[in-house]
């Protein structure tokens, strides 16, 4: 049954993940990255402002907090196994297109941020609601299209924000400390359900302690291994290079692979490791404290810069430089035991900092996607469903634990496309409304306005 289910999931993706997507996808990136004249040029600007807090504006947390929540749900297997899945499915050469599309992703992202903040609304209570599904009903008048982004969001929770996360966790658990995948399950729904029946607020004070300390310790730990390798270097980034273009038997203990597999797999996997144009992360953004729509928006296109331009990058080097050392190893191991097998390569801490960053990276993912679905939930039920769903995506995390990995990557991949579909459409009937609205914050240098939108109070 789950052999027949995995074809059916495949065949699906050959479709969902061909070409029309990766035009879709990366198109959508590059008109928006020369619609906004390059709006990649802002990333310091925007890097400062995610550590400025925002005083006396409306939003439910800082936009610190809402970055990192939002790096919650991204910095996780996407950046560690993800990347190592690319190679391994598609060649080093995939993950130069995942850094070109994180680049351009770049400008994706600050066009999400900013329709999050400008269509949310806000409930009686004060809490805040936004995101794709809001942007497509008030924005476009397009409800039905907000809905069928809410179901695919909330299906893409449980393959890309829970069953592959703690796939990952419980076969790193397994392996590292022989730890039984039912007893890494159990603790996992404790510890999930523990934080997100606090909601947003909840989540988002366990990310920004995790998120921002372990992703300096990952570069420093990449870094090092990247050091310890160091001769290999030239000839990784030249094959890296070289792969992404030409159709070839890559050699040197990597397998065989083709243009269009190289392209599929780093696409999937950089959209899968920030999330730039999935809808996703916007949800996060809504609900930052905020004065007007392009302070956030800049906030949250620097998590494409942390997440894919320096930790991607750096974890596909590390894996290159490593296999072009030592390339036997490359056969026979895959995800999360290629990465291990590179991280041996520092006695004692790497393995260590390793297993310890997967389960933290991987479970504030968790936390991260929870938040997308529930709001996803509440979309389309009201919230009457928030409890139940709750403790729903908490019990899952159990059953993640004991999925085949190849078959949980492949759902991932599938619902990635659905969800992003709606959310592109979104992207570009509202391009003039993303331009306009930079024009007077940013380019006119009024950063500092306070917006004068209408923020419509909703019974949810």
């Amino acid at each position: 049954m789950i052999e027949t289910l995995h074809n059916i999931i495949g065949a699906i993706n050959n479709v969902a993940w061909g070409w029309p997507m990766l035009i879709l996808l990366v198109g959508t990136h590059i008109f928006l990255t020369f619609r906004l004249k390059f709006i990649q040029r802002y990333t310091f600007k925007a890097l400062k402002l995610a550590v400025t807090k925002d005083k006396n504006a409306p939003g439910d947390v800082s936009q610190f907090a809402s970055l990192s929540t939002a790096l919650a749900a991204t910095l996780g297997t996407g950046n560690i196994v993800g990347v190592a899945m690319a190679i391994y499915l598609g060649g080093p050469g995939a993950i130069f297109w995942l850094w070109i599309v994180g680049f351009f992703g770049i400008a994706t992202k600050y066009s999400e941020g900013l329709l999050a903040v400008k269509y949310r609304v806000q409930t009686a209570n004060g809490t805040m609601l936004g995101g794709p599904m809001y942007a497509l009903e008030r924005g476009l008048k397009m409800k039905w299209a907000g809905i069928l982004f809410a179901i695919f969001c909330t299906f893409a929770a449980f393959g890309a924000g829970n069953l592959v996360q703690v796939n990952a966790i419980s076969m790193m658990m397994e392996h590292q400390f022989n730890v039984n995948v039912h007893v890494t399950g159990i603790i996992l729904f404790v510890i999930t359900f523990a934080v997100v029946v606090g909601g947003i607020k909840s989540i988002a004070k366990v990310s920004e302690k995790i998120v921002p300390t372990y992703a300096v310790i990952f570069i420093i730990m990449n870094v090092v291994v990247i050091s310890i390798n160091y001769a290999y270097i030239p000839d990784a980034i030249s094959l890296i290079i070289k792969s992404a273009f030409t159709p070839r038997a890559a050699g040197g203990g990597f397998v065989a692979s083709t243009l269009l597999m190289a392209m599929r797999y780093g696409v999937s996997r950089g959209l899968f490791s920030n999330e730039s144009g999935l809808g996703s992360a916007p949800i996060a953004a809504a609900a930052a404290t905020t004065r007007n729509p392009v302070r956030q928006a800049l906030v949250s296109m620097s998590a494409v810069f942390l997440d894919t331009i320096v930790m991607c990058f750096l974890t596909g080097l590390m894996l290159v430089t490593t296999i072009l050392k030592n390339p036997t190893v490359y056969d026979g191991l895959e995800g999360g035991q290629f990465v291990a097998y590179a991280y041996n390569q520092i006695p004692i801490f790497g393995p260590l900092i390793l297993t310890v960053g997967i389960f933290l990276f991987a479970w504030t993912t968790v936390l991260g996607w929870c938040y997308y679905a529930e709001k996803s939930m509440e979309y389309i039920f009201g919230k009457k469903s928030i409890l139940p769903f709750r403790i729903f995506f908490s019990c899952v995390a159990y059953v993640g634990a004991v999925v085949p990995l190849a078959l949980v990557w492949e759902a991932a991949d599938m619902f990635n496309a659905l969800m992003a579909i709606p959310n592109l459409l979104a992207l570009i009937l509202l391009s003039s409304v993303i331009v306009k609205e930079t024009q007077k914050y940013l380019w006119n240098n009024n950063l500092d306005a306070v917006s004068e939108d209408e923020l419509p109070v909703v019974d949810k």
